[in-house]
């Protein structure tokens, strides 16, 4: 995965638009750009156009991201980002704007003010403290309920009462999610791209 089949470049190459959603035919790994880690307030985001980290908005609580967090390649959510993704089980700070291999574990789907806008559930694809990890099940009861809690109450100063929670399912859904997620790159996206 570390290398690309590109020639050398005196530009850097947007690797959103680059790299494949998931490495391999299984369809249980994913690329990951890295957004952001646990244990933080500040939001940033992926400039698509350009590849660049931005940071968004600082979060108007205390309530931290409770897992790092990213997105996957070419893929397009209905929210108009690329598809979110958070990563558990992660023990030590991943450097911003780096590329790891996610193993998809599950799908949060989510509603944010009225707009779609899932989020995949992965752990680290080569951390082996986490080859116990199957399903977003495993992560027990009250992880379940501390990302619900999360997830529905972080806006809560800025807007409350906008963010649903609605439901968490397993891998093939997952899966499901993330292919639709690639048609709309492909079909809005695609279609754009200079160069």
């Amino acid at each position: 995965m570390a290398n690309l089949n590109l020639s050398p470049s005196r530009v850097t190459p947007n690797l959103l638009h680059i790299l494949d959603a998931f490495t391999d035919d299984t369809k249980s790994i994913v690329n990951t750009i890295v957004e952001l880690n646990s244990n933080t307030i500040n939001k940033y985001e992926l400039i698509t156009e350009t590849g660049h980290l931005k940071l968004d908005r600082v979060g108007y609580s205390s309530l931290a991201y409770p897992f790092a967090y990213g997105c996957i390649p070419r893929t397009w959510d209905e929210d108009g980002d690329p598809l979110d993704i958070e990563i558990v089980g992660v023990t030590e700070p991943l450097i911003p704007g780096s590329i790891v291999e996610s193993r998809v574990i599950g799908v949060m789907k989510f509603d944010d003010g009225g707009e779609v806008d899932d989020k995949v559930i992965a752990v680290l694809a080569d951390d082996k403290r986490m080859n116990h990890i199957i399903s977003f099940k495993d992560l027990g009861e009250h992880w379940l309920k501390e990302t619900t809690y999360y997830w529905e109450h972080y806006k809560d100063l800025k807007k409350p009462g906008t963010c649903t929670v609605n439901g968490f399912f397993e891998i093939n859904e997952a899966v499901k999610v993330i292919q639709d997620c690639e048609e709309r790159y492909k079909k809005e996206i695609d279609p754009k791209l200079v160069g």
